[in-house]
């Protein structure tokens, strides 16, 4: 019988060239920051587009010194081509004139990024691949319009459990694996800290929440800490409005996002 994840693998590689040969466009390109869900998303496709796949690596000055050592030995060990775009420049020049804090210094750092990306991609004649997983989904632990924004994602629907288990099959480099989860957005920043529970712990109460669709009731019989079920279920509803794209007052009969609802593959 197959492993699971060979059967996702090949499933992503697939995705990731059907949806973008729809486009007309040949290949993709990824932020590559030196964390586990980058890499994965930038192995998968490297195996879809080869060499139309670009890496682009966005130090800052708050980058912690192992990030692009990590991206690099990434790249060299599945032939990845990559460019390096430094942005502290860009977030000299916005602390300048703003007393800015450390949540808001990050979100303009992720959303500088996306910029970036979505530049090169145009020079590329390419798509930008989203490298967020369901965990931070469904929380809305990122930033909108920054690193939430992509054109197309092939690791939004597996937990970040399900992402360490798939990095150890694809092989990714042990020194990615291991590292504590981290958006390196300012010095000393943690996942984990930030959201006071593991990424086991969340996982664990957001498959029970949402897979298997079990009550409050059930979760708190079943000996769910009540702070951690009750703080993911406030942040699932709290930041639906990340994952969905911008509402469209309704006037006419057929508005986009509500009965104008066709796929870009099928002709209207």
């Amino acid at each position: 019988m197959a492993n699971k994840f060979e059967l996702i693998e090949k499933y992503l590689i697939k995705f990731l060239q059907q949806e973008t040969f729809k486009t007309s466009l040949k290949g993709a390109v990824v932020g590559l920051s030196g964390g586990i869900d980058s890499a994965v998303v930038a192995v998968l496709a490297k195996k879809a587009f080869s060499e139309n796949l670009l890496a682009i690596m966005m130090p800052s000055l708050y980058s912690s010194a192992s990030s692009i050592e990590d991206a690099k030995e990434l790249c060299d060990k599945f032939d990845i081509r990559y460019e390096i775009e430094d942005i502290s420049n860009l977030l000299r020049a916005y602390k300048a004139n703003e007393n800015s804090t450390p949540l808001r210094v990050g979100n303009f750092s992720a959303r500088m990024r996306m910029s970036i990306l979505f530049d090169i991609s145009a020079r590329e004649h390419s798509l930008v691949l989203g490298t967020s997983n369901k965990s931070e989904l469904m929380l809305g632990y990122g930033t909108w319009y920054g690193d939430l924004a992509s054109a197309i994602n092939p690791i939004g629907d597996l937990y970040k459990s399900e992402i360490f288990e798939f990095a150890k099959f694809l092989e990714i480099p042990k020194s990615i694996i291991d590292k504590p989860p981290s958006a390196d957005l300012w010095d000393g920043q943690s996942d984990e800290e930030e959201l006071g529970y593991s990424y086991a712990q969340i996982d664990e109460v957001l498959i029970n929440l949402v897979e298997h669709r079990l009550s409050l009731k059930e979760m708190f019989e079943r000996g769910y800490k009540k702070e951690l079920v009750q703080m993911l279920q406030d942040r699932i509803y709290k930041n639906q409005f990340k994952r969905k794209p911008p509402i469209i007052a309704k006037l006419t009969n057929r508005t986009i996002g509500y009965d104008f609802l066709y796929p870009r593959d099928i002709k209207v």
